[in-house]
């Protein structure tokens, strides 16, 4: 875990070039024609990015291949072809369907940035963010929790940043340069304070500042136009799961929801602040869409997303007292935990938990027990459901 947290916050300092890759250039005094200055490929480009938030894929692919074969010595389109193929991974990143060919359009964006970096001095800011945004993107694909290539996402983190530094010689910080600079700053202070055994190595890198690094990702997300979205989703992500700001977080799913809504990754997010807020009547229709989408083979609905509903589903009938419901969607909770091997999710650990107290109320102490057992077999003897399903067959057998 220490790892994992460490190598991430290289990617964080860098991630600011997710999509900020069409605004990145350094003003020019000769008549170079710069690719994404072009209004006409920014237009297309802002097109294509949304049909890609909204898992259009073929459409955004469709814009992005006129633009290899329009500018095939740019990085750009390369890196954006790569884009699709991140956003397919993003709903379930355990999955490695789509990782060959995103290193694939990930390295060809490398090769091309190179040449322009190396041979075309007018290029060279350019071609230097492009480079930072693919070794930035490799790496935290390479320090993912279900990959945990360690060797490799620390070097591709490595030239990620000496790339972003290059960039940043005599820049001002517009909204989309400072996008990496507010990550930096927030998680570069997180980090420690959470992980104190990390300190030490702190030291190699600038002080950063948690409070200014939260309003520059505010500032980006209401400001900037090519790196908002990614802003928003990063915000969206802090203020729920590390400052404690449901509601602000609540809003910013509700955006990227109505704004993208074929998006599974927001639409799971908009159920689940809705969910963790206790807004049941509405956490339950977003919640039923997912599963319908599930069933309707809609592009990037899949398992994950379907744990995550039908655990909400289970939860919400369960607190209204329909308990045929509860259970039923308390079993659909566990066949996509099991569908997608993650046994030792919460989601799944207290759907059985839930399954067993059901049979305790519906007077089938045999099946509680045996849902109660399951519970300590999948968890480990520290998780507290491991300890909650120990009491609960305690209690269990001093009644029997």
């Amino acid at each position: 875990m220490r790892k994992f947290i460490l190598i991430q916050l290289l990617f964080w300092l860098a991630t600011g070039t997710a999509v900020a890759q069409q605004s990145m250039i350094s003003e020019k005094k000769d008549t170079t024609i710069i690719l994404i200055t072009d209004l006409a490929v920014q237009l297309q480009c802002t097109e294509a990015l949304n049909d890609l938030y909204n898992f259009k894929f073929d459409d955004a692919e469709w814009k992005f291949r006129y633009l290899r074969y329009k500018y095939r010595w740019h990085p750009l389109p390369y890196f954006l072809m790569g884009l699709i193929e991140w956003w397919k991974i993003m709903p379930n990143t355990k999955s490695e369907q789509y990782d060959k060919t995103f290193f694939a359009y990930m390295d060809s964006t490398i090769l091309v940035a190179e040449n322009l970096y190396k041979k075309h001095p007018p290029y060279k800011t350019e071609a230097a963010f492009f480079l930072a945004a693919a070794y930035a993107f490799k790496g935290r694909l390479y320090s993912d929790e279900y990959r945990k290539q360690w060797t490799k996402a620390a070097s591709a983190g490595k030239s990620a940043l000496n790339y972003l530094e290059e960039c940043k010689k005599g820049q001002e910080l517009t909204p989309e340069l400072l996008f990496g600079d507010a990550l930096y700053n927030y998680f570069s202070v997180w980090v420690p304070e959470n992980y104190p055994a990390l300190k030490p190595i702190m030291w190699f890198f600038p002080k950063g500042d948690k409070a200014l690094g939260l309003q520059q990702l505010k500032e980006v997300s209401y400001n900037a136009f090519y790196t908002r979205v990614e802003a928003m989703v990063w915000l969206m992500r802090i203020l729920n799961n590390y400052e404690n700001d449901q509601p602000r977080a609540y809003s910013l799913s509700e955006y990227l929801y109505q704004t993208y809504p074929d998006n599974p990754f927001f639409h799971r997010y908009y159920a689940r602040t809705l969910y963790s807020m206790g807004r049941f009547a509405q956490a339950e229709p977003v919640s039923k869409l997912i599963l319908h989408r599930i069933d309707s083979a809609m592009v990037g609905y899949e398992a994950t997303s379907g744990r995550y509903a039908a655990f909400f589903l289970g939860q919400i009938n369960e607190a209204r007292g329909n308990l045929d419901d509860a259970k039923r969607y308390y079993k659909l909770c566990i066949k996509y935990a099991e569908e997608i091997g993650v046994t030792e999710s919460g989601y799944y650990l207290y759907s059985l938990i839930a399954l067993g107290e059901i049979a305790q109320k519906q007077g089938d102490k045999a099946e509680a027990k045996k849902y109660f057992t399951e519970v300590k077999k999948k968890s480990k003897r520290k998780d507290e459901a491991f300890k909650d399903a120990k009491r609960r067959l305690k209690k269990i057998e001093q009644v029997d």
